[in-house]
């Protein structure tokens, strides 16, 4: 993708737990603002019966629908790691992004990540190093929503999905990572996945150094334009290798 920087692309936007395509609702615009095309995958999180090889098939075929357009920049959020780096290995893109992102190792369910990466233990460390009790009972709002506007808010109840077990426990079906290059960007301030954590993960896992972006772990949703900023800066930035 040498003269991608150049072009307009095709953002492939994938959600985190839940599947909801509002999570993207702040950065289309601002992305379509900036010259490019974005296309948030809807994905049914809260369908007991689809397992992780359905969203893969669905953010598969957003990446096949998006190609013919031009250059595609797959991005996945959260659990959206798993499903947006699977698909490409089936469909072709110019670059994966990973925000805030799930790491997968072939035949890790999302279930098993936690454990592996041990997230737990970074958090309660994180929480103590910012002056929070770690022994606190887990709020969503303060995890999740600690950073965000009153309209995020208002909103965030009428489109929040759950996450179903079935695909939350099936294997990521990759046998290697795929051959793209790709990006690791992670929030300053995210409080379920500590940015040291993050960084470790990508260095042990892609031996890649991550990005910092302002916010927190939605920050799609509360820091839209800097995100954006960030998206689109992998355009033109060298691919790591």
């Amino acid at each position: 993708m040498s003269d991608s920087a150049d072009r307009q692309a095709t953002f492939v936007l994938v959600p985190g737990a839940g599947g909801s395509p509002w999570f993207w609702s702040r950065v289309v615009p601002l992305l379509e603002a900036a010259g490019h095309r974005a296309v948030a995958v809807d994905l049914p999180g809260d369908d007991p019966d689809v397992d992780l090889q359905g969203y893969v098939d669905r953010v598969a075929e957003a990446v096949r629908t998006a190609r013919d357009e031009g250059p595609v920049v797959l991005v996945g959020q959260s659990f959206g790691g798993f499903s947006a780096s699977a698909a490409a290995l089936v469909e072709p893109v110019d670059r994966l992004v990973l925000l805030n992102a799930m790491v997968p190792r072939p035949g890790e369910s999302g279930v098993q990540w936690w454990r592996a990466v041990g997230q737990a233990a970074a958090r309660r460390e994180a929480e103590s190093a910012a002056g929070r009790d770690p022994s606190r009972p887990f709020d969503v709002l303060e995890v999740f929503f600690h950073d965000a506007p009153d309209d995020v808010l208002a909103e965030a109840a009428e489109h929040d999905r759950e996450q179903t077990d079935l695909a939350f426990g099936s294997p990521w079906p990759g046998e290697h990572w795929p051959d793209v290059p790709t990006h690791v960007l992670v929030a300053d301030d995210d409080r379920l996945f500590p940015p040291a954590l993050q960084g470790q993960v990508a260095r042990e896992r892609l031996g890649l150094e991550a990005t910092s972006v302002p916010g927190g772990h939605l920050n799609a949703l509360t820091r839209p334009r800097e995100l954006v900023d960030a998206l689109v800066d992998c355009l033109s930035v060298a691919a790591p290798s």
